[in-house]
């Protein structure tokens, strides 16, 4: 099967530049995990906390990551060459903001730790899936879900890493605690990426920036990209934060039960990201995320009526194929209609669409609150399908992978 042809100078050292990145995103997420699956429902029952007040910490933590994507986008692009650098400053920052959180004691305290939490993993996106952009343009969507797997196998070991941990520590220990791996994280992703051998091009000048951006923000099929991520992250973002408190609280699970869960269905996850970015390189986007979307949002459906047990197992683990391997494609579609210009940007604009979602948990708990917490997930399957819908009708641009294929036929 044919291919485009990929230079020499984009080839060198990409193989090590993926290994590295995969492995960032794989710590960034065992974070990431332990405190939204793990440790959330424990700070909730610690602090005495109602729905509204957790979407509300998920909200401030989701804002200070849309205002810090949205820089590192710019970082990224305009100083390509300095990534070892930034993602080894995102992991610092991570830990040192779980740090500060170990300390808080109530609400207020709570959410002004948490804008601090939102702003280390925020940062490492952009300039770590820009660099695969640039090197893997034959691979896109399926470098980017490699990166994506990382993440997930970060989803699978942190809820029991950190479910783990409360067995011998409290919540507060567990948070304050995590700035050490996280600091040697920080230092050995810095030395892996430095030793990237290869072409790493920046863009020439911030005007130069600020100009590719005008034009791409021209691009109606991008803005459409950019709406349809919005609510699909909404939808999420209802499932990421009240699923685990369903199972802590409602149904009275314990934090490694609800771990349990949560791990397996991310190890589906592993497996279904790098096979839909490979078919969405071959046989385009639209064709993986049409039918991916539409599955995804009536399970969430399914959740509010599934009964503890079998049912309710086998519908979390069969969500565990989309759930980040979705967003991945998306990634890959936006840099398809971008072209090769500012591509930490586009990664930027697409995690930064999130920020349309930042109330997303806010609107979730007051349905908690009022309704139940199983009927935020009929509002979450709401927001997918919607999503999928304004999708089904619009054109996507093909992949590199077929118009080559196209050119050879």
């Amino acid at each position: 099967m044919a291919g485009i042809q990929v230079s020499p100078e984009i080839k060198e050292g990409r193989n090590q530049l993926a290994v590295t990145v995969v492995l960032g995103h794989a710590i960034k997420h065992i974070y990431n995990s332990g405190l939204s699956t793990i440790l959330l429902p424990e700070i909730k029952l610690g602090l005495g906390l109602t729905g509204t007040q957790l979407g509300t910490l998920a909200f401030s933590r989701q804002l200070a990551g849309w205002f810090t994507t949205v820089a590192a986008g710019y970082l990224g692009d305009r100083f390509a060459n300095k990534a070892a650098l930034m993602l080894g400053i995102s992991m610092t920052l991570m830990g040192l903001s779980y740090f500060f959180a170990g300390f808080a004691t109530n609400y207020w305290v709570m959410l002004a730790a948490m804008l601090f939490v939102g702003i280390g993993p925020s940062m490492y996106h952009p300039p770590a899936i820009g660099a695969l952009s640039r090197r893997f343009p034959d691979k896109r969507g399926f470098a980017i879900s490699l990166h994506g797997t990382g993440g997930s196998v970060g989803e699978v070991v942190g809820p029991l890493l950190t479910a783990g941990a409360l067995t011998f520590l409290m919540w507060q220990d567990v948070l304050k605690v995590s700035l050490f791996p996280a600091i040697l994280a920080g230092f050995l992703i810095w030395g892996m990426m430095r030793t990237v051998r290869g072409e790493v091009a920046s863009t020439d000048s911030t005007s130069d920036y600020f100009k590719s951006i005008a034009s791409l923000l021209r691009k109606s099929r991008l803005a459409i990209l950019v709406a349809v991520t919005a609510l699909r992250s909404m939808g999420q973002a209802a499932i990421m934060i009240f699923l685990p408190v369903y199972l802590r609280e409602d149904l009275a699970y314990s934090a490694f039960t609800v771990a349990i869960y949560l791990s397996m269905a991310q190890v589906v996850g592993m497996f279904a990201q790098p096979a839909m970015g490979y078919f969405s390189d071959r046989l385009g986007r639209k064709i993986v995320l049409i039918p991916s979307m539409t599955v995804m949002g009536l399970l969430f459906f399914v959740l509010t009526y599934a009964d503890p047990g079998w049912q309710l197992i086998v519908t979390i683990i069969a969500l565990g194929t989309f759930l980040y391997s979705l967003h991945t494609i998306f990634i890959a579609a936006a840099m398809d209609v971008a072209g090769d210009e500012v591509q930490s940007t586009v990664v930027s604009l697409i995690y930064g669409a999130s920020f349309i979602g930042t109330l997303s948990p806010v609107i979730a708990g007051r349905i908690a609150d009022n309704y139940g917490t199983e009927n935020t997930f009929l509002y979450g399957g709401a927001m997918i399908l919607l999503a999928t819908l304004i999708l089904a009708l619009t054109r996507l641009p093909k992949t590199a992978n077929q118009m080559a294929e196209e050119r050879v036929g």
